[in-house]
């Protein structure tokens, strides 16, 4: 329980990565904030469905619906998390959505939508968190990139700029955050088993898989294993920090 007494509060965490971190989180000890957006009907179901496996498990979690691009509504939703638990120790800034097309073809809403959710997201819920983390002088801020954030990728340049975003982002704030004893880092995945690559053709994912030394797609819970050592304290020289999980397939 090598995060016992820690409070994590995880974006998007009501389905794949995001729930994967959560539940991992909470198997260490920590309390966790599921954060969801209420767009889809489905989404209040599933963060309850985490929240409880979490409870049923003997540990502590609470559903914090907020719209990670609202300057106010983060603000609210961490105020809230701060007011449960009296404190705020890990962020993971994982929330994020693609709309894919060729640049041509892409609208200007296609391109806000994706770097206002993935960029100004991450932006405003470590903006506001690490208030609280200065006050305790400990901190651990975690985003979710992509190896598309480094390599790019032919139809998705609003999505490789966010997620590239992130990157720059992290390094830097690392670099404001580091006196503070607050580390930031951020991961790459590559190609994990999610609702978005379950929607690709087989062809496609077979194509995928000949990219991969490994052989197979990423689980959700291989980025959950780095995410619970990144906020550990075992992984306190580490900040500013960009490590890829991909099998291999982007060295």
């Amino acid at each position: 329980m090598e995060l016992e007494g820690k409070v994590s509060l995880v974006t998007g965490a009501s389905r794949g990565i995001g729930r994967a971190i959560a539940l991992k989180l909470a198997s260490l000890g920590a309390m966790v904030a599921v954060n969801y957006v209420e767009i889809e009907p489905s989404n209040r179901d599933d963060a309850g469905e985490v929240v409880q496996s979490i409870v049923d498990a003997g540990g502590k979690a609470m559903p914090v619906e907020a719209d990670i691009r609202n300057s106010d509504a983060v603000k609210a939703m961490v105020e809230q998390v701060a007011e449960k638990w009296g404190r705020i120790d890990i962020l993971v800034n994982n929330a994020g959505i693609n709309k894919d097309t060729l640049l041509l073809r892409m609208s200007d809403d296609d391109w806000d939508a994706v770097i206002e959710t993935n960029l100004k997201g991450a932006f405003l819920c470590t903006k506001h968190a690490v208030r609280h983390m200065m006050k305790q002088q400990w901190g651990r801020v975690i985003s979710i990139s992509s190896v598309v954030g480094r390599v790019g990728n032919a139809g998705q340049c609003n999505y490789a700029a966010s997620k590239g975003g992130i990157i720059a982002f992290t390094k830097s704030v690392a670099r404001e955050m580091g006196s503070r004893n607050i580390t930031v880092n951020a991961i790459a995945p590559g190609f994990i088993v999610t609702d978005m690559t379950n929607r690709l053709p087989q062809e496609t994912r077979d194509g995928l898989l000949s990219l991969i030394p490994l052989a197979r797609l990423g689980q959700p819970e291989d980025v959950a294993e780095l995410v619970a050592f990144l906020a550990s304290e075992k992984a306190g020289y580490i900040t500013g920090q960009v490590i890829t999980i991909d099998g291999g397939a982007f060295p």
